[in-house]
């Protein structure tokens, strides 16, 4: 295992941390790799969201990261690696595995593949499955990072368990500052939806969790898609209740009473005018600019201090489906 070049003040019990949050440029994301080689914790930006990194080689990093977040051991993380080729170190790769890498790496698509049997993602971050789920993000930061270290780095969202993802450094630092070494601060996210989850570890490919993919794209390389089986944990992203603001959801939504808050999708109807505080996903019905506010427009609305929040109604064709699915789970009962 490689050690850090020079003194790094990481601790790994469950005291409070002295959070920084630097611009990620070389020096900051030389800082953060010594910290991850160290088994500290480093947040830092990718395509879709921030992720809250550890390195998946480290059992004890791993289980900092599970305490971090609050997040249950049972509930597997996937592995970001630089590239294919480091992919395939840590997963056993079928030709339609491949194939779908070629087509949308780096990009936000988490493949589910056999493990590898030199525990590169060790046990506790697979959740004691012998598959692995692997992402080669292409957000540069991400990928500087992971040229700077030897390992995997295994990053599931950078926020509380079941909360609101975060898009931005600052929603990493509101949910867990004073838990984690560093917050490198990349900007907002762009693509601002988790990545799509594709399990292809035995013979029938399954969609595990709509993403910034759209399934249909999935699909003219793989076929048809079958579906998770409800009650299973197979890969993040799974349980019924995520993604979740502290008020209550109500979808599917064309009013608001004053009590509420309204997520608009296109035009805002009369009847939802009256609302405490209005934010529109997309006021021209944009599911790519949709995407990329939910988050922070959920963590907007939520800090308004409203009983509820009222959400429009959003198609369910191409990402449409990735944000169904998040606001889906945000409204389930916790």
């Amino acid at each position: 295992m490689a050690k850090a070049a020079g003194p790094v003040n990481v601790s790994r019990d469950s005291t409070k941390k002295d959070t920084r949050i630097l611009r990620a440029d070389a020096a900051a994301i030389a800082d953060a790799a010594a910290v991850l080689r160290a088994g500290g914790l480093a947040a830092f930006p990718t395509e879709t969201v921030y992720g809250l990194g550890a390195r998946a080689d480290d059992p004890r990093a791993v289980a900092a990261l599970y305490a971090a977040k609050g997040r249950p051991s049972f509930n597997p993380l996937i592995a970001h690696a630089r590239d294919v080729n480091a992919a395939k170190q840590i997963g056993d790769f079928n030709d339609a595995a491949l194939k779908l890498a070629e087509a949308f790496w780096p990009g936000p698509l988490t493949i589910v593949v056999k493990a590898t049997s030199n525990e590169s993602v060790c046990e506790l971050a697979r959740a004691g499955l012998d598959t692995v789920a692997i992402r080669v993000p292409s957000h540069e930061v991400a990928q500087a990072l992971l040229a700077s270290v030897d390992f995997p780095i295994v990053a599931p969202s950078a926020n509380r368990s079941g909360h609101v993802s975060p898009t931005t450094a600052q929603h990493v630092a509101d949910d867990l500052s004073g838990k984690v070494d560093l917050i490198l601060d990349g900007g907002a996210s762009q693509g601002g939806i988790e990545s799509t989850i594709v399990d292809l570890s035995s013979g029938t490919p399954r969609l595990l969790r709509s993403g910034g993919i759209a399934r249909n794209e999935i699909e003219k390389i793989t076929g048809p898609l079958a579906s998770a089986n409800k009650d299973e944990v197979y890969a993040p992203g799974m349980m019924a209740a995520h993604y979740a603001p502290k008020a209550k959801l109500r979808l599917g939504a064309s009013d608001a009473n004053t009590s509420e808050a309204y997520l608009a999708f296109g035009p805002v109807p009369a009847s939802a005018q009256g609302a405490k505080k209005i934010l529109n996903l997309s006021c021209s019905g944009n599911l790519t600019e949709a995407a990329a506010n939910l988050y922070a427009y959920l963590r907007a609305l939520d800090a308004s201090g409203v009983e509820g929040i009222a959400v429009a109604a959003v198609p369910g064709e191409g990402l449409g489906e990735a944000i169904r699915d998040r606001l889906a789970r945000a409204a389930a009962p916790k």
